[in-house]
């Protein structure tokens, strides 16, 4: 969280610092093993790929950076979007039959208005599962969303979604576009 704050102070990022991070990951395996922190670095790699820090790069890197380094505390419990552990690229979603899950705090209305849209296409909800096919990250959540039960929602479907289990885990604003 340090490195991540360090990194992010100035507001950018260089290609140089990334390098730098990808490097300190590689060192440091036994932090590399969280899936949150896996998932970071599998952005890096893909980053650094083809050689080039793009504008998006740039800035979905800054992003992430700052949502580990919880540069907003200054502004107290102000919802953010969280976007870490999406999937990359986001699927197309079906519903008919489907088993979605919900966490976070949604645009759409309340949890229950969310689980209804399922519900009315012929999709099923429910609790985090094995078995479940979609988790939905709602559009906000406080910086301390690592440490709360919804962030042991997002930490446990990582770690299946690494594990080969076939679970997607989508933005809220990604959901909605299939409504």
């Amino acid at each position: 969280m340090g490195l991540a704050r360090g990194l992010a102070a100035d507001g950018t990022i260089n290609k140089a610092e990334v390098e730098f991070l990808q490097k300190w990951l590689a060192a440091n395996a036994e932090i590399s093993n969280q899936p949150l922190i896996r998932t970071l670095y599998g952005r890096i790699n893909d980053i650094l790929a083809d050689g080039v820090l793009d504008s998006n790069e740039h800035a979905e890197l800054l992003d992430t950076l700052n949502s580990f380094s919880n540069r907003d505390f200054e502004l107290g419990e102000v919802l953010k979007p969280t976007t870490l552990p999406l999937c990359r690229p986001a699927p197309t979603l079906t519903f008919a039959g489907r088993l979605y899950c919900f966490t976070g705090t949604f645009n759409f209305g309340q949890r229950k208005h969310c689980e209804q849209a399922i519900a009315d296409r012929g999709g099923f909800t429910g609790g985090l599962s094995q078995k479940t096919e979609v988790l939905v990250i709602g559009a906000y959540a406080t910086e301390s969303w690592k440490h709360s039960s919804f962030g042991d929602k997002i930490v446990k479907a990582t770690d299946w979604r690494d594990q080969g289990l076939p679970i997607s885990i989508v933005a809220e604003s990604h959901w909605g576009s299939f409504l």
